[in-house]
């Protein structure tokens, strides 16, 4: 009997957890260029991020976050808020994919406190105009900022509509632009 009474492991009181839990800083980097109104993933790929954004947000607590759209260029889009409906590609008149600027951004971003992890969520569809994105990448590990990427899109790509049309984008041959998500560049980063 004293072998089952051990075994058992009996606890006796209640002991009253005082941690606080630390909240994280996160910036959510996401692409809004134009190949991100490709439909190879349902609805769009800028719908499907949205999406993503939704749920990381609704996951969270207690964390501070951040949300930066870029394209061509990068900008900061505070406060962060659940209305979605409003990012899409005309917020940047620059196009283009530059992965690069938008994780220096998100690193300028955070606040100088050291007692606090710091990550980086890249939203992308794997394109990256501009280069340099893996190097950045690395550049924010150094600094003990984790980097996650998210591709957003199908191996196969799709054809890339035109802004305020059902047209598609055309190289200057009249070839359809057909947009492929990078993998192995999300995989390096």
């Amino acid at each position: 009997a004293l072998l089952i009474f051990t075994l058992a492991r009996p606890q006796f009181g209640t002991k009253m957890d005082t941690r606080k839990r630390q909240g994280i800083e996160a910036i959510i980097a996401m692409d809004i260029s134009n190949s991100m109104m490709a439909e190879d993933v349902t609805p769009s790929r800028l719908e499907k991020s949205k999406m993503l954004v939704s749920n990381i947000v609704d996951k969270m607590t207690d964390d501070k976050i951040g949300l930066i759209v870029y394209a061509g260029e990068a900008y900061t889009q505070l406060p962060i808020t659940s209305d979605y409906e409003t990012i899409n590609p005309s917020m940047i008149t620059t196009q283009g994919t530059d992965i690069k600027q938008a994780i220096d951004l998100a690193m300028k971003s955070f606040t100088p406190n050291q007692d606090v992890s710091k990550a980086i969520f890249v939203i992308t569809d794997g394109e990256d105009n501009e280069g340099g994105a893996v190097e950045m990448a690395k550049a924010a590990a150094e600094k003990g900022i984790k980097v996650y990427v998210l591709g957003v899109g199908s191996p196969q790509g799709a054809p890339i509509p035109m802004p305020g049309s059902s047209q598609y984008i055309t190289d200057n041959s009249g070839n359809v632009v057909v947009s492929k998500l990078n993998e192995s560049m999300c995989r390096e980063i």
